[in-house]
This record gives structure tokens, sequence and C-alpha cells, in this order.
């Protein structure tokens, strides 16, 4: 019997994928990415921000939020 697994930093990226959340993407050195996630695998993701497609590395990734929200 397979069994998938899946980790909590996939379910949360797909279902913000799934839902085409607007989400909010801090970045390592401080900048802000906003935009709808378009697709992801285990290195990367990438970002539509409406005026382009951004890919970002997950390592350059400090935190991920629907977009709104403010980070503590």
């Amino acid at each position: 019997m397979s069994r998938h697994n899946i980790n909590i930093q996939d379910g949360f990226l797909f279902q913000s994928l799934k839902e085409a959340r607007q989400m909010a993407f801090e970045l390592v050195n401080g900048k802000r990415l906003q935009g709808r996630l378009k697709r992801f695998d285990r290195f990367a993701v990438v970002v539509d921000t409406g005026a382009q497609e951004i890919l970002v590395y997950k390592h350059a990734i400090s935190t991920i939020t629907e977009a709104g929200v403010q980070n503590g």
C-alpha cells in the first residue's frame, strides 16, 4: 500500500495555488513580493505579480502570508 506524504510546506503552497490567493513573499534580503503563486517545485516558486512572472528560490524566502496579513 503506497502512502503519499505531503509536507506542511507543499500543503500550504498547493492550497494557495488551488485557491489563486493573493500572497505576500518576504525575502531574506528584506524585499517583499506580492502576487499569485503560479507553480512551485522542491526548490523554487513562480510568482505572478500581474506585470511579470518571477522565479524565486525557496532558500531566499523568509515568510509567506496571504496578502494583507501583517507579519508580527
